[in-house]
């Protein structure tokens, strides 16, 4: 089932004071309540999407940690790293009031999760499932954080960004007569996965006017990326136009591994060398580079 993040935000009205304090509560990724009282202001972020996201609402003194290796946007190559697989005391030395997750690593790592709890740091799993779980996200970010206005904004932009690519997709399918383009979208190169309806991935390519020919990928494990299998994939040969392909840490692949595939020859992109290959990092994480993505497949599908 779909995992949802809701924020329930109530405001407490000093009846002495006649002022206002502020209070949230923030249901996870896994359906855990966490209040807040104040604003979070000592970061560690486990994620590299919610490295992203804190940054761009404006956070830089507030993320005191990163996960390894973690070098976007070029701030985050100055923080401190850290890693799920690190001793607690590190984690509790630093001071953090927050430690960000996702689900894959609450899962993991439980003796960590435990164990920083217990210090009284707060650990909070956030992961969405598709764009509109993405924009709650946003929100949320902005709630733990005191951005809420930035976050509200970061919303609306990328929003209006997705009607101007719509737009300029639709463009180029009139002005050259052309009918959308069908299109297989690989995620795991050597499990023969894709993605599923509704992931990031397939958002960014149905926003760029692309059809996606794999709607039948069901879903491995509750995540996004789907098993399809050789068969299923060559059953699709004729129909395919592109062969798409992200690449990166879950999937590295190239366009002569894809070429050299047994039985792919048939496959009418293989054919046509309609063969492309995108950076992971713009197509499958929750984050305004989706938009970066969108704009690259929408150059691949319909050259000016």
């Amino acid at each position: 089932m779909r995992r949802s993040i809701y924020i329930y935000i109530c405001f407490i009205f000093g009846l002495c004071l006649n002022s206002v304090s502020f209070a949230a509560e923030i249901k996870d990724a896994n359906g855990s309540i966490i209040k807040i009282d104040k604003p979070f202001e000592r970061i560690i972020s486990l994620y590299g999407a919610h490295t992203e996201n804190l940054f761009y609402l404006g956070l830089n003194e507030e993320i005191i940690g990163v996960t390894r290796n973690e070098d976007f946007p070029e701030y985050a190559k100055k923080k401190r790293s850290f890693s799920a697989q690190d001793d607690p005391e590190k984690f509790i030395a630093s001071g953090a009031d927050l430690v960000l997750v996702r689900p894959m690593i609450e899962r993991g790592y439980p003796e960590l999760i435990k164990r920083l709890k217990k210090s009284s740091i707060a650990v909070i799993s956030l992961q969405p499932a598709d764009v509109d779980e993405m924009y709650d996200y946003w929100l949320a970010l902005g709630t733990l954080t005191d951005r809420e206005d930035e976050a509200k904004k970061m919303v609306s932009d990328f929003k209006e960004q997705i009607r101007f690519y719509k737009s300029v997709a639709q463009q180029r399918l009139s002005s050259k007569n052309q009918t959308p383009k069908r299109v297989y979208f690989e995620a795991i190169h050597s499990k023969m996965k894709t993605f599923t309806p509704g992931s990031m991935a397939i958002f960014a390519l149905e926003t760029a006017g692309g059809i996606n020919v794999a709607t039948d990928a069901a879903a491995s494990r509750g995540t996004n990326i789907g098993n399809y299998g050789k068969e299923k994939i060559l059953s699709r040969a004729s129909e395919i136009d592109v062969f798409l392909a992200q690449n990166g840490v879950m999937n590295q692949t190239s366009v002569d591994i894809i070429k050299g595939e047994s039985g792919f020859a048939i496959i009418k992109a293989v054919k046509n060398n309609e063969i492309y290959i995108i950076d992971e990092m713009i197509v499958s994480r929750p984050t305004f580079r989706l938009l970066q993505g969108i704009d690259q497949i929408i150059n691949i599908l319909y050259k000016e």
